[in-house]
């Protein structure tokens, strides 16, 4: 039988849901369906489409929301983007985010520029036809053969309704070409023992009831589905029971991926698409580096400082998502386990370094405002004096630069015009013509962003974790601040000690700091988290774990 091949003029499409709550998986969800699409021999790229009003994620609080993620290309977006990128191994990019806000601008723009010859706009069809018009633009880019599309939300929420309506209009349109992939919460009530159906079945009928039906259910919860509650759902929710796929709590979402395999996902994905597998592989680089993740010894304790920890009565890790799998990479790569502790500044801050001190290396990463700042600095210091590796992320580069000038260079009041906008020694200062803008409260989408060229230079810390990977002596890193290095302190902080380790090539803007007799301090203003992926950790994540495995095993 001939080869049969995917016409570049006939994308497939595979819409991914929530149901019963959030928090349930879709985004790794989305995520594993790719990176198992895509290891069968298909180009695969991911949409996220967000429910909210705000144009993008930038302005949003990281409590409340998570990270925000930067693309190569400058956009601030849902930290999904970042999973997709993680676990396709690739750049995804800003035609492949959207959120309502994002959408209805563009509509009401639209409307403005008479590009809809004087007819009367309204949601429908307009706002649904925008969105195709968004996945068409995204599947363009990418020439992506299968596009995964993940909706926001939970099924049965008001906001999601139009993304639905686009999602059923394609179906409608093109139903060989487009699946529905419900991800879906099964409890199991401590006081029950029983693990529960009917949210399920009541979430499956929202989708129904918006004219949906979906092909496979994920089904998730603390433990694997048996044979009866598949059967159950399959009854009542008109899904076939070999497609009620098990997705049970594991340790690693690199799991995730090899999990839906024991289900023959990507097999049945390829069937209902009528397409061939391309490739019989076993994902075999993937199911490596899964298991030296779980696998690895020994035991690195890694501190994050940081203050975007607290909501309430509970402590989320969301804000600092890709700071966490950058080190869980390098972490696999280095062959040793990582247990990351959490430590708010503020309580650094109060309580002194005596907190710090059971710890093999700490990072301080992103953050803004001045709340916090001196339990950074703290843990700088002691990091400095005392040998501990240190990785400063773009504001714990900024925090660096100010420990340095009150502790060695003796001024005493250095500090962030962004914190201290009286101070006498702003140290770190704001970027040309941002000023303007914040008078102008021009805050969204702003600041300096996405990929910029960094210059490394030779002889450094910087540039030997660097070369253990590539031959380039400039290299694209991610940005996201507003605020640098104030050039004014250059030549009297390098007379002092301080290492300026990389520059943007024409040596204006300050990319990275380092101190040379230190056995790890580095501080960079860009952030090599967004960039490190499972496949392909970051150099200088790698060389930090390696550095703090090895001052561990020296002091054994």
């Amino acid at each position: 039988m001939a080869k049969k091949n995917l016409s570049k003029n006939s994308p497939k499409f595979i819409f991914v849901v929530g149901g019963v709550m959030s928090g349930v998986g879709k985004g790794v969800t989305t995520a594993s369906i790719g990176q198992i699409l895509q290891a069968r021999g298909y180009n695969v790229s991911c949409i996220k489409m967000d429910p909210y009003i705000n144009v993008d994620a930038g302005t949003m609080n990281p409590i409340e929301h998570g990270e925000v993620f930067v693309t190569e290309d400058g956009d601030e977006t849902d930290q999904d983007i970042g999973n997709y990128e993680r676990f396709l191994n690739k750049n995804i990019y800003k035609e492949s985010y959207m959120t309502t806000g994002r959408v209805y601008r563009t509509v009401i723009d639209k409307e403005r520029n008479l590009e809809y010859k004087g007819k009367c706009v309204q949601v429908v069809p307009h706002i649904p036809q925008e969105i195709r018009s968004r996945i068409d633009k995204a599947v363009a880019k990418t020439g992506a053969e299968i596009m995964i599309i993940e909706i926001g939300g939970t099924v049965g929420e008001y906001e999601n309704l139009l993304f639905l309506e686009a999602a059923r209009v394609m179906k409608l349109q093109n139903p060989k070409d487009v699946l529905f992939v419900m991800v879906s919460y099964l409890p199991i009530p401590s006081k029950i023992g029983e693990m529960k159906t009917k949210p399920t079945q009541h979430a499956v009928r929202n989708l129904q009831a918006a004219g949906i039906q979906p092909d496979f259910l994920i089904a998730r919860s603390e433990k694997t589905i048996d044979e009866a509650r598949r059967s159950k759902i399959a009854i009542n929710c008109n899904v076939f029971a070999d497609n009620v796929i098990a997705a049970p709590d594991i340790d690693s979402i690199y799991d995730i991926p090899l999990n839906f395999e024991k289900g023959n996902l990507s097999k049945s994905i390829l069937e209902k698409f009528s397409l061939p597998m391309r490739k019989k592989s076993d994902n075999q680089e993937w199911r490596k580096m899964a298991t030296a993740i779980k696998r690895a010894k020994p035991e690195i304790k890694v501190g994050i400082v940081g203050k975007y920890f607290a909501t309430g009565d509970f402590s989320l890790g969301d804000s600092y998502i890709s700071v966490i799998e950058a080190i869980k990479h390098a972490g696999a790569y280095n062959k040793c386990k990582i247990k990351i502790e959490w430590l708010s500044a503020e309580e650094v801050e109060e309580k002194g370094v005596g907190m710090l001190k059971h710890l093999d290396g700490l990072i301080v990463p992103q953050g803004w405002g001045g709340r916090g700042c001196e339990g950074k600095i703290k843990t700088i210091k002691y990091c400095r004096e005392h040998g501990v590796p240190y990785f400063g992320l773009c504001y714990g580069m900024q925090m660096a630069v100010i420990e340095f000038a009150r502790n060695v260079a003796g001024l005493k009041d250095a500090n962030s015009a962004e914190v201290d906008p009286k101070t006498t020694n702003p140290v770190i200062h704001i970027m040309p013509g941002q000023a303007k803008l914040i008078k102008e409260k021009g805050y969204g989408g702003t600041i300096r962003l996405g990929g910029w060229p960094c210059k490394i230079k030779p002889n450094t810390h910087l540039a030997k974790a660097y070369e253990r990977f590539t031959d380039k002596k400039i290299v694209s890193e991610r940005h996201r601040h507003r605020f640098e290095f104030n050039n004014d302190y250059l030549q009297s902080f390098t007379d002092l000690g301080l290492t300026i380790a990389g520059t943007s090539p024409d040596e204006q803007i300050v990319e990275a700091i380092e101190i040379a007799a230190h056995p790890f301090y580095i501080g960079v203003q860009f952030h090599p988290e967004y960039i490190s992926r499972p496949l392909a950790p970051h150099p200088l994540f790698v060389e930090f774990i390696r550095v703090c495995k090895g001052l561990k095993n020296k002091h054994v």
